[in-house]
């Protein structure tokens, strides 16, 4: 597997930067790190099939350039038109999510393509949230690629409003204002288990979440 960025993907990213910035007017707020530099892995809250092309649309094109989406090879592969975008356009890393049946290890997919000098977008609720809490249980890939690959940076992002802007079964967006917040870098600790680790990597993301109205932190 390669991870040579074409024009044809470099052209793609970019209109879908450009549709993402005029539908959403989205903004990047830095909150805990500045844009580019190192290679990263921007772990995001997940509701909308949008969500990584809103984060790469944050990204300078040289950063977007060398930033992937990590997404379920389930949904990605199952038609024409989805392997067309995911492998043509997108270039997202597929992964099996369904462990008895998959042929694949994700962890080693990902840590190729991190290998390959990419940086990831990746969610680590494994699915899209379609419940009333702001964050579904952390999975353990993040975990494992912290250990894997402890040099890469770990950024938690949160995605505000993209949830309304493109609801599941939605074809054409709705426009909304939307915000990408990015926070300061995560490391693992020595030492660190996997569930001490977890838990503070999703309340660094519940940390970026904006508050409710008359709530007070």
């Amino acid at each position: 597997m390669t991870y040579e960025h074409t024009a044809l993907q470099a052209l793609s990213g970019a209109a879908l930067a450009g549709l993402a910035r005029a539908v959403t007017g989205v903004r990047p707020i830095w909150d805990g790190c500045a844009p580019g530099g190192r290679q990263r892995i921007y772990f995001a809250n997940h509701s909308s099939h949008g969500d990584f092309i809103l984060i790469s649309a944050c990204l300078s094109p040289q950063e977007r350039g060398r930033t992937s989406a990590v997404a379920g090879a389930d949904y990605w592969m199952a038609g024409a038109i989805r392997r067309f975008l995911s492998g043509k356009l997108l270039r997202t890393v597929l992964v099996e999510r369904n462990w008895v049946e998959r042929k694949a290890d994700p962890l080693e997919i990902m840590r190729a393509a991190l290998d390959a000098g990419q940086s990831l977008i990746f969610f680590p609720e494994g699915t899209r949230n379609m419940t009333e809490e702001p964050l579904l249980r952390f999975r353990a890939g993040l975990y494992n690629l912290a250990l894997a690959r402890p040099n890469v940076e770990l950024v938690p992002c949160w995605i505000e409003n993209m949830s309304r802007v493109l609801p599941k079964g939605a074809i054409l967006p709705i426009p909304l204002l939307c915000r990408v917040i990015f926070g300061t870098p995560l490391v693992l600790g020595e030492g660190e288990d996997r569930k001490d680790f977890l838990d503070r990597a999703r309340g660094s993301l519940l940390a970026l979440a904006p508050k409710p109205q008359g709530s007070t932190r």
